[in-house]
């Protein structure tokens, strides 16, 4: 999800980040998981303030001035770590188990139609059966996907009449905050990932995967891209406690892009983060998350070369002691994303739906497989800017979306849509058949989250995915696209039944429904 950078290595002498001169957030990890009542008084003695408390997973978010802050927190027997978040954030990337029951459910479903306005564009909708599975349903008004990402656009006329207020949220600087202006998109990106999601049947612009469920935008990327760790565990926290369904999550978080729990420094904030996604988990939240568009086996990495990205990155190795978050925190869905060859003069020379050049994959990883784009490689009219996927954006941002790729609906003038490729896009494809399945499956009698357990919700996905067996042709000039980080060849490991690229196949939505 970074570019390649050129030039001379550096050896990595150490990973904690100095604080700024003008002071920094740190994550403040208890060896517990619960939050002292003096909490606020104990980092004062250190000499900092307290900005936020997460008693139920035992987390602090602090600010001081101080450079001794985080070596006096330590001496508190009860503070496990704490790390400054300065250089420990992951930018948005330019355009580059339980046992599962099919059951019908009794939410209240309704199916939507495929006739909107730019739904011909929509190759990506037709490839996971998208409005084969909306004549069964579009989903359920009852759900919630929470969109953890840069906010969202809520006048946006494909957007509006799905927007859920109450549940939406800015969590940058750690601090929940509901005013709407606050969640407003700023960037484009997160207006994109929630109309894929759930864009409404309402004949204009485009048909999301789930067209009728509810989007509540859960903001911890700000204007420029950045995820800072503070905000992505506010963001899993508010997920959690307010009941959400699923989350979708675009991004990579803390940090580095690998982050190394055997490192001190990273170790503080990797803990934390996993804690506030398990704690969402725990609550009820199917978690779904982008592999990222390194082409790097996440199985085994060996080189980060472009972190830190908010300030001077530094080259070190890396090991299966690194992963990238939120995508290996086991429970979370994995996807990596594909592009299109279903037609043209090729078809079926090479294979259907292969993975796009620049996803990232992993044995261990990917679970299932959804369209990203792929402007290189899909068969025409799929390259190009027809090779990506098409959503919504806001029209405030629309100096972020490259002229080429803007759409203009007539019957919504001042409206924006825009085509982008990556697994930010093959994300939310997912996060809305995961949408569709607790729209159909799902209880209000059932008392985990009123509605489905993730883990049934993943094995839904897994054993309803289309099989891709790893391609053995592959089209000229694809295997010069090599991992950015480690420049290792793309390689796929495995079977039919599940392999490095596909995991356990390709997203179905009709499969997902229809159990």
């Amino acid at each position: 999800m970074k570019k390649l950078l050129a030039g001379a290595l550096v050896v990595l002498a150490t990973a904690v980040a100095a604080p700024a001169a003008f002071g920094s957030n740190y994550v403040v990890l208890y060896k517990q998981q619960a939050v002292g009542a003096d909490a606020a008084s104990t980092i004062a003695k250190a000499g900092g303030s307290l900005v936020y408390s997460y008693p139920e997973i035992g987390v602090v978010i602090a600010r001081s001035e101080s450079t001794s802050f985080r070596a006096n927190l330590l001496k508190d027997s009860r503070v496990e770590n704490a790390s400054s978040t300065d250089g420990f954030a992951i930018q948005l990337p330019s355009d580059s188990t339980d046992d599962a029951s099919s059951q019908p459910g009794d939410l209240p479903n309704a199916p939507a139609t495929d006739a909107d306005t730019f739904s011909a564009l929509q190759w990506d909708m037709r490839q996971i059966h998208a409005p084969e599975a909306h004549a069964i349903t579009g989903g359920s008004p009852a759900v919630v996907v929470g969109d953890i990402d840069t906010g969202l656009d809520p006048s946006h006329p494909d957007l509006a009449s799905n927007v859920d207020a109450a549940d939406s949220v800015s969590c940058l600087g750690g601090v929940p905050d509901t005013s709407p202006a606050a969640w407003f998109d700023q960037n484009g990106h997160g207006t994109h990932t929630a109309g894929t999601i759930a864009a409404a049947d309402n004949g204009i612009g485009i048909v999301g995967v789930a067209p009728n469920v509810s989007i509540a935008a859960i903001r911890a990327g700000d204007a420029a891209g950045f995820f800072f760790p503070e905000a992505v565990i506010c963001s899993f926290i508010w997920a959690g406690s307010h009941h959400v369904d699923v989350t979708n999550n675009s991004y990579f978080a803390d940090p580095f892009l690998f982050n190394c729990r055997n490192d001190p420094a990273q170790r503080a904030i990797w803990k934390a983060e996993q804690r506030a996604i398990r704690y969402a988990m725990n609550n009820g939240v199917t978690v779904v998350a982008a592999a990222g568009n390194e082409s790097e086996d996440l199985s085994h990495p060996t080189r980060d070369i472009t972190s830190p990205d908010d300030t001077t990155p530094v080259a070190r190795d890396v090991t299966n002691a690194c992963v990238v978050i939120p995508v290996e925190i086991s429970g979370v869905v994995g996807v990596s994303a594909t592009g299109s060859f279903l037609q043209g003069t090729n078809a079926g020379q090479y294979p259907d739906n292969l993975k796009s050049f620049y996803s990232s994959y992993g044995v261990n990883v990917i679970d299932v497989a959804a369209p990203g784009g792929d402007s290189l490689f899909g068969t025409p009219p799929f390259t190009g800017t027809q090779g990506r996927v098409l959503s919504a954006w806001p029209a405030a941002d629309i100096g972020n979306c490259l002229a080429s790729r803007r759409r203009l609906d007539p019957g919504a003038p001042g409206a924006l849509w825009c085509y982008q490729q990556g697994t930010s896009m093959a994300s939310p494809h997912v996060a809305g058949v995961a949408a569709l399945i607790i729209s159909q499956y799902g209880s209000s009698k059932n008392p985990q989250n009123g509605k489905m357990r993730p883990g049934q919700g993943l094995a839904l996905l897994q054993q309803t995915a289309d099989p891709q067996d790893c391609p053995s042709t592959l089209p000229p000039g694809y295997a010069t696209f090599v991992g950015t980080q480690s420049g290792a060849p793309q390689t796929c490991t495995g079977g039919p039944g599940h392999n490095s690229w596909y995991g356990n196949g390709q997203a179905d939505a009709l499969n997902a429904v229809t159990r």
